[in-house]
């Protein structure tokens, strides 16, 4: 895979040996303030996952595997600034909701950004790369969800090029709120 650069970050696929990052960025992402509307995982349930689960989630989304792919931007110091996870969807399964898979698509989860990394664009970045690598993958549309309450990502998404497809998804956890889809399409 080849690696995307700028100035201030590399983007690029996470390897499956980086596995106590994974989990550092995802415990940290989780206690960002609006982790709750983000995020169908409280840091409580990360947190008590054992090293087996998180060597399991890299090896199953690192660099070569073809059903998933984490991207994190890196900085000149070796952190890692924010991450993006592609996962493909294929026709005729169903999702995580149980809702059919009418085609094959990319569903990106896991967006995350440091907040001292924010408004410069590097979201955009992210996406490009986990975009390109879900086209590579045959998709014929890429998705995401994002909580009807959650306008900062919302915005985010639209400026990217997702836009909202009608689809509203109840939260498992209080049906009376949504994830709505939006979509990228080739």
């Amino acid at each position: 895979m080849s690696t995307l650069t700028s100035d201030d970050y590399v983007i690029r696929a996470i390897r499956p040996d980086e596995w106590t990052a994974v989990k550092q960025l995802r415990l940290d992402a989780l206690r960002d303030p609006v982790a709750h509307l983000a995020f169908l995982e409280t840091f409580e349930n990360a947190q008590s996952q054992p090293d087996g689960f998180w060597q399991d989630r890299a090896k199953g989304s690192g660099e070569g595997s073809t059903s998933a792919q984490q991207f994190v931007a890196e900085t000149a110091d070796g952190s890692w600034a924010g991450t993006v996870t592609v996962l493909i969807e294929e026709a005729g399964t169903t999702d995580w909701a149980g809702a059919p898979v009418e085609q094959r698509q990319g569903h990106v989860v896991g967006v995350f950004v440091r907040p001292e990394h924010r408004g410069n664009g590097l979201i955009k970045s992210l996406f490009d790369a986990g975009v390109a690598w879900a086209w590579k993958q045959r998709a014929e549309r890429v998705r995401l969800l994002v909580h009807e309450d959650n306008a900062r990502a919302q915005g985010a998404y639209r400026k990217i090029g997702f836009a909202p497809s009608g689809v509203s998804v109840p939260l498992a956890s209080d049906e009376a709120q949504n994830e709505l889809e939006f979509v990228l399409m080739p």
